[in-house]
């Protein structure tokens, strides 16, 4: 059996920022990653986590404005949370895209937004189970840290019992 390692990824986020201030996330030098789309649902109520998504090889602010997000009933109240992956050093571009891939798959998995329901059928349970995410800034309605092993199914099979004194007097 092959030893795996935890793989820690921190996110920096940022925002809130609208539709139209997308326009200053488009720094080809860093401005990629996951971002978070907050609105109106009709089920869910007012501001409220409605997507993440990624933006992997192209900028935040370009990928967001690909989306159709301005034909909501509500768009003009749409809040938009920009995420940087962080670390010591910046990775070779095909490791930061993985990286962005499977923070943005962990993280739709975890918190289950309501327009990502279509993603939440494609999980890649075995990438997913090392990965460990510190959210840090503001990360807003997302948990500030998410296990792999917490949220796949690498635990299920080891049975544990809870601690109990065995000698007692």
């Amino acid at each position: 059996m092959q030893k795996r390692t935890l793989k820690l990824m921190q996110i920096d986020w940022e925002g809130p920022f609208t539709l139209d201030e997308l326009n200053l996330l488009t720094d080809d030098s860093h401005d990629y990653g996951i971002y978070q789309i907050y609105g109106k649902h009709l089920v869910y109520g007012k501001d409220v986590l409605l997507y993440i998504g990624k933006a992997d090889q192209q900028t935040i602010g370009k990928r967001v404005s690909q989306e159709n997000w301005w034909d909501t009933n509500d768009s003009k109240h749409l809040k938009i949370y920009a995420g940087r992956i962080a670390g010591e050093r910046t990775p070779e571009e095909d490791i930061w895209s993985k990286e962005i891939d499977l923070a943005e798959k962990l993280l739709i998995n975890v918190h289950k937004p309501a327009y990502n329901s279509k993603s939440l059928t494609s999980i890649p349970e075995t990438e997913l189970q090392d990965i460990h995410i510190l959210n840090w800034g503001d990360h807003r309605d997302l948990l500030p840290e998410i296990s792999g092993l917490r949220w796949t199914s690498k635990l299920n099979h080891i049975d544990y019992n809870t601690y109990k004194l065995t000698n007692t007097i």
